[in-house]
């Protein structure tokens, strides 16, 4: 059975500079180069891996041979050369992935290949994907190429792993670093490819998959066909964190309270149902200390800019910071920063977690006797 379906990471993958999501420093670069015709034969794209590399290279590459540049240095998509490249027909234009063709013999082809001149274009535009998984001698191979090209040939290399290219590599091609992508940048990507799909969603749903992505765009349109798939055409906040198996944030706003009013009782009773529901008692402690993170960053209206989340869920945080001080939530971010870098060297893992919740539930009386006992001091 024959499917239309497209995953929404190829479907939406930018065609120009302009809709590439988060790295404007780069695009603003090459886009500069392109129109100022100040271009190397050699450039080295590094960073994460679903954070555009690859997509700025066949941009770049499309861009170079664009027979009508706009004034901006974007490639116009109507040329000859431009439709060729979009329907993978151009001659000019040869992509190499390292990984599977990584061997001294497929660096000798592509050496051979680089002497002929191009068929249609001014320029034949060379990228390898993952070069750092090409070997010594393949690498060797391809040195002298890179250090005296022709005129015409220009490489794009791209790579995850910058520390195992070779120096000599290294000096010969202008290095751009890709970022991770910010949390607000992936989800106003994600509304929009909903809005195109005609997919209703709850910002909170968006944000807990753009936290999931870790910065890659690929990685949080690959979750987002997921979810999808399990909601339908209407995603919320709900699906996602069943989909995904993660802690709602009524849990840790819960944890937090139960904390703040020396509740232990309710709070080991918290932790077990959130055990009894399967969650992984490891992650239920770095989510909290991400929780109390953001607490402490609401208690200022100057770092609430750093909280990347709903409005609704931004009021939540804001109100709990009223009910901690300062020294509590530091006090506790130790607490529960010491519990998670010694959590994998512990042979009871259970009570690891449940000793620092003991700590947290006291915390509150602690800090109030070490008050009292520095105010005593004082008077003496």
């Amino acid at each position: 059975m024959s499917s239309s379906f497209t995953v929404s990471a190829r479907k939406y993958r930018p065609a120009t500079f302009e809709t590439v999501v988060g790295q404007e420093h780069i695009t603003d670069t090459l886009k500069n180069a392109i129109k100022k015709k100040h271009l190397g034969q050699a450039f080295l794209f590094c960073g994460p891996r679903g954070v555009g590399k690859t997509t700025c290279a066949r941009i770049l590459a499309k861009a170079i041979n664009c027979e009508n540049i706009s004034d901006s240095g974007e490639p116009c998509n109507t040329c000859p050369s431009c439709i060729r490249f979009n329907n993978n027909t151009s001659f000019d234009i040869f992509e190499l992935d390292a990984a599977s063709n990584n061997t001294v013999d497929d660096m000798r082809g592509l050496v051979d290949q680089v002497r002929i001149p191009p068929q249609y274009g001014n320029y034949k535009v060379y990228i390898i994907d993952e070069v750092h998984m090409l070997s010594t001698s393949a690498f060797n191979a391809f040195l002298k190429t890179l250090e005296e090209p022709p005129k015409y040939a220009i490489f794009i290399l791209a790579t995850t792993e910058k520390h195992k290219i070779l120096p000599t590599i290294l000096s010969r091609c202008q290095i751009f670093d890709f970022h991770r992508i910010g949390l607000r940048p992936i989800m106003e990507h994600l509304k929009n490819v909903a809005t195109q799909e005609g997919i209703t969603t709850e910002d909170e749903a968006l944000y807990i998959i753009a936290q999931k992505a870790d910065g890659g765009l690929r990685d949080a349109l690959s979750v987002f066909d997921r979810v999808v798939s399990f909601s339908g055409q209407t995603l919320t906040y709900k699906d996602v964190i069943n989909n995904l198996n993660l802690l709602d944030f009524e849990f840790y706003f819960k944890a937090a309270d139960y904390a703040l009013s020396n509740n232990l009782s309710a709070l080991l009773l918290l932790f077990d149902e959130i055990l009894q529901d399967g969650f992984d008692a490891h992650n239920f402690l770095s989510g909290f200390a991400e929780h109390l993170r953001n607490v402490l960053v609401s208690k200022d209206i100057n770092t609430l800019k750093l909280l990347e989340v709903s409005d609704q869920i931004k009021l939540k945080f804001q109100v709990q910071a009223g009910e901690a001080t300062m020294g509590w939530l530091v006090s506790a971010l130790n607490i529960l920063n010491i519990a998670d870098t010694s959590f994998k060297a512990s042979k009871n893992q259970r009570l690891h977690v449940e000793m620092s919740l003991i700590k947290l539930a006291h915390l509150t009386n602690a800090i109030r006797l070490a008050d009292e006992k520095f105010q005593v001091q004082l008077k003496k």
